[in-house]
């Protein structure tokens, strides 16, 4: 930890899932001090948490937050209101529709914590794992989005209309498809077993192989040509 000390801080959003796991991997390779921020917002796939942590506590962060928001209070999406995940869709069909796993606000929500705790560290730099090839289609995992989150940013801040230092949102993963990130997340020594990503997980934390993440994981992992260690239920299809 005293070396870390050295190190310069970021803040990474931080789900435990495959995408943010490799960004995780990727900040602490390049030599910084990372602030992991996961988000209990209410949704159903909440298995993911427990890999959040875990991960975290492996992969060695500085520190890792689990912030407390119910977007249930709101609703509007299968993850966070009663009604069912889509299954079996085609991924050309998941890039030009909205899903009803789309969690209105949420990157701006989540974001807009990460630019608060990197002011209060000190962190110029934030890190996020969206991607705008192989995605759900979420309007918020465009560049266009980060584009103007940044110029918000901007002007958001103490520090940033101070001019003592800007805060820099990095989206590393943002033009990559699946199957580079996980040949990236392979290099550098990332354990896919540990992640979880599935929207509709049993209570053991099994993926159900067919909601859009599981689809895009499953797809990734055969393309990049490395073995998934996702556990699944028994009634998926391998």
């Amino acid at each position: 930890m005293d070396r870390n000390l050295s190190q310069p801080p970021a803040v990474v959003l931080f789900s435990g899932g495959l995408d943010s796991t490799t960004v995780l991997a990727l900040v602490l390779s390049e030599g910084y001090r990372a602030h992991a921020l996961s988000f209990r917002y209410g949704q159903r796939h909440n298995w993911e948490l427990r890999a959040a942590e875990r991960i975290a506590r492996q992969m060695g962060v500085v520190e890792h937050r689990i912030i407390e928001i119910d977007l249930r209070t709101f609703g509007g999406s299968s993850l966070t209101a009663d009604f069912p995940v889509p299954k079996g869709r085609d991924p050309a069909v998941m890039a030009k529709e909205i899903p009803s796993t789309y969690v209105p606000a949420r990157n701006t929500i989540f974001l807009a914590f990460a630019l608060a705790w990197a002011e209060t560290v000190g962190a110029q730099d934030i890190f996020l794992g969206v991607n705008a090839l192989d995605y759900s289609g979420y309007p918020d995992c465009r560049p266009e989005f980060l584009e103007a989150f940044q110029r918000m940013a901007d002007l958001a801040t103490k520090a940033g209309v101070e001019e003592r230092q800007r805060m820099v949102i990095h989206a590393p993963l943002l033009r990559m498809n699946k199957a580079e990130i996980i040949r990236k997340g392979v290099q550098l020594g990332v354990n896919y077993s540990e992640t979880s990503s599935c929207y509709d997980p049993s209570a053991e934390g099994l993926a159900c192989g067919e909601c859009d993440a599981c689809l895009l994981r499953r797809k990734g992992f055969a393309e990049a040509g490395v073995a998934d260690p996702t556990r699944y239920q028994p009634q998926a299809v391998r």
